[in-house]
């Protein structure tokens, strides 16, 4: 997902893993208290804090990321999140990256990008058992994916984002630990879509300032 935005011109710009890794570890640690508390109404109430720890991680071996080609610096990055972020977080947002990398080229364009986005969406949507509309992050994943086939600027595809974590508030969570509370899941935003969603704009906003 770190490379899962493009500029207006279609490409990733100047911006460098290194920046991105950075732009996206310090938004999870700003925002970790507001996912935690997501979290604790409807989850476990510890996504915020899982989170946190796995980019950090990530952000601590940063150097050695960027030093890879794309394919295997998001694979490499997928591998540290599923061993450091924990609980269901860990395997989904590092299934993520690991068949991003799977798929991507090293110098994707947009199209290349919104290709090998679907196939990650695919691998995370089996992994975790679900689908749209059960109010988890592929209520977020997908709206990218398409506003990526659309061919939307950054700052498009990160609206697109905040309104799709937006839309899962009164959604009826049917998978995880939130789909034990039934109704009582209706009311409130989903942390892993939160979390998503932060994501896509930290990286979109790093590539469009470097654009």
């Amino acid at each position: 997902m770190s490379a899962g935005t493009m500029d207006k011109t279609g490409t990733m710009g100047k911006v460098d893993l290194k920046t991105l890794i950075s732009a996206t570890a310090d938004t999870i640690a700003a925002h970790a208290e507001e996912l935690t508390t997501l979290d604790q109404a409807i989850g476990d109430g510890d996504h915020g804090l899982n989170m946190k720890r796995g980019f950090e991680a990530v952000r601590g071996e940063a150097e050695a990321f960027a030093a890879k080609p794309l394919p295997e610096a998001l694979k490499a990055i997928g591998t540290k999140l599923v061993m450091t972020v924990g609980g269901a977080s860990g395997p989904l947002f590092g299934t993520l990256f690991m068949a991003l990398g799977k798929e991507i080229s090293t110098e994707p364009d947009q199209a290349d990008l919104a290709t090998a986005f679907g196939k990650a969406i695919e691998a995370v949507a089996a992994r975790g058992k679900s689908h749209v509309g059960q109010k988890t992050m592929l209520d977020v994943l997908q709206p990218v994916h398409d506003a990526l086939l659309q061919g939307k600027t950054g700052a498009e595809i990160a609206d697109a984002a905040d309104r799709a974590a937006g839309a899962t508030v009164p959604m009826k969570a049917l998978r995880g630990r939130a789909s034990f509370l039934g109704d009582r899941s209706i009311g409130h935003m989903d942390a892993g879509a939160r979390s998503t969603a932060l994501l896509v704009r930290a990286v979109a906003d790093t590539i469009e300032r470097h654009a």
